[in-house]
């Protein structure tokens, strides 16, 4: 009858949810109080108090808006990042069926509890660790826990076992969470949910790996600090300076927070989450999901990128690549259809398969049957008997009645052994049939062998006996079955080696499939190294013998992590794929760990740093042409923000040294933030990749965001506008021109001249001509918004009064043009002469 749901009900309730635990949810609330905590708010709201205290209402009003308004975006902007990061946890989420009140129902993985019956059926993903209290001819893949392909036999727990419960063995009683039924149904009685399961312990081994930070974040943090403690030196002196020399301490109060503002570096923050935010969902686009911004971040830098075999490099589904009948044989690659012999050998397979198949071999036979045309399958009523695969037996064997008399024919399919010893193959027989297999094996194809016994007579159908061995078989022939590469793999591999960057494939298979998928996918296969080998091996010579290795088999799981210490060791950025619960060390300890989505487990996708939701290794490739776009784009956005910044804090603290009226204001620069943010994150952002992204070799991760010499071209930029600027300050002023009138000048020709230098950045090095033609929608929307809303503020009566600008005559815009042009001329000027110089990118 299975638990009741008012004892299932409590169960849940002192039990917890049958989930692993994740990282805590950032709400609403929390994210605004990290924005509040953010200096640039802190100043918007200083400055408009400093409003009120000189009793500009209208100035504190509109101050305390712009801080409302740049609120209100960044919490709308990071609740959407953690919706993101909850539906991706909710991906691929496992139901359960269940025995509540003697009813069978469907219920979430997560709700089940220790003492449950739950319901195994074929194709099941296991949901808690149990033991079974009934079963008919059930097989578990458990190469999730074990590393072992070979799918493992389960019985009903009979008497009470006394060792620990272990995934692997065979006709042991228990099942375990994250494993799949691939066979035959079942019952079973939950023992271990949660973090009490098989995977649940490797769940809590997982924390302690630390994940590292990353070199980008840190000198991100380092360029924000610095930048903090020039703005608040500055501020602080300007403060002390214009409140002794003028006397009025609340204008120098409002002088310094012009400064602090013009100087403080807010946008490097803001330019980092929208980055990121952005970055995740342009790689979404191509079916990955980012778990963890961090790999955006170091996406650019990877050198060496570890690959499973299967369903990565290949489709992960089985076709049928050969058969061999005697003299005559059929291969995949060859064009010549099949003839009369090796098509009696498909039809005996297609015989010794389920009408219904589930394994993948099965599944190929049926398939290419259909498509060859060449035999027919036998109706239900004609199977007599099967023959499951047993412990001393390593084949199945179907008895089917003949359809031209009573006679029956056991058809039968198996390991090359079993079937040769049902035939009662001689040595030499033996041994040709295991050369011709070997061959097979060279070129990546598993093979079966195939088996026919004729004429069983009604009687014996009557009395089969219990094992197919009671029969005389014929032998037939080897079929042999691969696993297709993925037509884009090649293409994508030949791009990672011209991008720099080394593909080593680590898998659980033989040596010949793996050398043969190698070939094929283009990787280097002149070294091969096994799982054994790396067991022999101390840590200093598997880092040195991995520097020539790209294919290492028959490794298993935990084995991986060896692999990727050692790079990691030799200096090397590593991303790492995987999918199962013992991958889960080597996907966390890896710079990037890459879990499947398809059939990954939840353990897996945990510790990765992004998911490929298809399971497709040129995923991983166009993933990592993103990151390289991502990073240069991140680094004209902070060139740029250093470009502008110049001007702004030269127009904020020239007045205060001059003597001059003050030109910027806190209002002045709060609007100028309004176009300074969307342009060096949204516009940037959306920048095309340069031409040659994928034909460098991968960044250093050591090397500066920003390079002393980009550093003095942002900072030569800025000075430049400065220099231009103060000259119409310093001459307006001479002809003493009012000062509303200069300070709307002024302003114009600074938001003109910012416009130029938005233009300048958009690419490392082509011409202004060839970035108009690059197509960034948001660019040219954010150029004509801030000349519309530019016009507005300079021509609109209430506008100017909210600024505090005079009017602007024909001459005066002539003037912003003029300068606008000047600017980006000279600008392009310099920037041809700075990169032909071969000054560094």
């Amino acid at each position: 009858l299975g638990l009741t749901t008012k004892a299932a009900a409590k169960h849940l309730q002192d039990q917890g949810y049958n989930e692993l635990p994740s990282s805590g949810r950032r709400g609403a609330l929390r994210i605004l109080s990290e924005v509040l905590s953010e200096p640039m708010f802190i100043l918007l709201i200083g400055g408009g108090v400093v409003y009120l205290m000189l009793g500009d209402q209208t100035d504190a009003i509109l101050l305390l808006l712009f801080a409302a308004f740049s609120v209100a975006i960044t919490i709308v902007q990071e609740s959407r990042s953690e919706r993101v990061l909850d539906s991706l946890r909710n991906l691929a989420s496992p139901r359960a069926l269940v025995i509540r009140d003697g009813k069978r129902i469907h219920i979430p993985g997560r709700e089940v509890v220790c003492d449950d019956i739950i319901v195994l059926n074929e194709g099941d993903r296991v949901v808690a660790d149990a033991t079974l209290i009934s079963s008919h001819d059930l097989l578990v893949d458990e190469s999730l826990l074990t590393g072992e392909s070979v799918s493992v036999r389960k019985l009903a727990q009979t008497n009470e076992y006394e060792g620990e419960p272990i995934a692997g063995g065979e006709d042991l009683p228990f099942v375990f969470a994250g494993t799949l039924v691939v066979r035959g149904t079942g019952k079973a009685r939950v023992y271990a949910t949660a973090m009490s399961t098989e995977i649940g312990k490797i769940g809590r081994a997982l924390g302690s790996i630390e994940s590292e930070q990353t070199q980008l974040r840190r000198q991100m943090q380092w360029l924000i600090r610095d930048f903090a403690i020039i703005g608040t030196i500055a501020g602080g002196l300007i403060v002390v300076l214009y409140g002794m020399l003028r006397g009025s301490w609340l204008d120098a109060l409002l002088g310094g927070i012009s400064i602090g503002m013009s100087l403080l570096p807010q946008e490097f923050t803001l330019v980092m989450a929208v980055f990121m935010a952005m970055g995740a969902w342009r790689i979404s686009q191509v079916r990955v999901l980012t778990r963890r911004a961090s790999a955006i971040e170091t996406l650019g830098a990877i050198t060496v990128l570890c690959t499973d075999k299967t369903g990565t490099l290949t489709e992960n589904r089985m076709n049928v690549a050969a058969i061999v009948n005697g003299s005559e044989a059929w291969i995949i690659d060859q064009s010549s259809p099949i003839m009369s012999n090796t098509a009696e050998t498909l039809a005996v397979a297609l015989w010794a398969c389920p009408l219904e198949p589930s394994d993948n071999m099965d599944i190929a036979i049926h398939k290419f049957a259909v498509e060859q045309k060449s035999c027919n399958n036998f109706s239900p009523e004609q199977l007599i008997h099967t023959y499951g695969l047993r412990p001393d037996l390593f084949a199945v064997v179907n008895i089917i009645k003949d359809t031209d008399g009573d006679n029956a024919i056991a058809y039968a399919k198996g390991a090359l052994e079993a079937i040769a010893l049902l035939c009662g193959l001689s040595t030499q027989q033996l041994t040709e049939q295991i050369e011709n297999a070997d061959k097979l094996a060279k070129k990546g194809i598993r093979v079966l062998a195939v088996a026919k016994a004729k004429d069983i007579n009604p009687a014996i159908q009557k009395n089969l006996p219990e094992s197919p061995r009671g029969f005389k078989f014929e032998y037939v022939g080897l079929i042999g079955f691969a696993d297709p590469l993925r037509k884009n793999v090649r293409s994508a591999v030949d791009e990672c080696h011209s991008a720099g960057i080394r593909v080593i494939m680590i898998t659980g298979d033989y040596p010949a499939t793996a050398s043969a998928i190698g070939k094929q996918a283009g990787i280097d296969v002149t070294n091969i190294v096994t799982g054994d080998d790396i067991e022999t091996m101390s840590d200093s010579s598997l880092s040195s013998i991995i520097k020539t290795t790209s294919i290492f088999a028959r490794v298993r799981p935990n084995q991986k992590l060896r692999i990727v210490q050692s790079l990691k060791a030799n200096a090397e950025i590593v991303g790492m794929t995987g999918d199962g619960v013992n991958d889960a060390p080597a996907i966390k300890a890896a710079h990037i760990g890459i879990a499947m989505g398809g059939r990954g487990t939840d353990v897996a996708r945990e510790a990765s740093a992004i998911v490929l939701l298809d399971d497709d290794f040129s995923a991983i490739v166009k993933t990592t042409q993103l990151g390289r776009r991502i990073y240069d784009n991140l680094r004209k956005a902070i060139e740029y923000i250093i470009a502008v910044h110049i001007p702004i804090a030269g127009l904020a603290i020239l007045p205060l040294l001059l003597g001059l009226p003050l030109i910027l204001t806190p209002v002045h620069i709060a609007f100028l933030e309004m176009v300074i943010d969307p342009a060096c994150s949204v516009v940037f952002e959306a920048e095309k990749e340069e031409e040659d992204v994928m034909n460098r070799p991968p960044r250093k991760p050591n090397v500066p965001l920003i390079l002393p010499k980009r550093m003095l071209w942002a900072a030569s930029q800025g000075l430049l506008v400065l220099t231009i600027l103060s000259a119409i300050l310093i001459l307006g002023s001479f002809y003493q021109m009012p000062e509303n009138d200069l300070r709307a000048l002024v302003f114009s020709c600074l938001v003109v001249m910012n416009m130029g230098l938005i233009l300048v950045n958009r690419s490392f090095n082509s011409s202004i001509v060839t970035a108009l033609l690059k197509p960034n929608r948001s660019l040219w929307v954010l150029l004509g918004s801030v000349c519309a809303i530019l016009i507005v503020a300079v021509s609109w009566s209430p506008a100017r009064q909210l600024f505090h600008f005079g009017q602007l005559h024909l001459m005066d815009f002539s003037i912003c043009v003029g300068v606008g042009i000047l600017g980006l001329l000279i600008l392009e000027g310099l920037k041809y002469l700075w990169f032909s110089r071969s000054f560094s990118k």
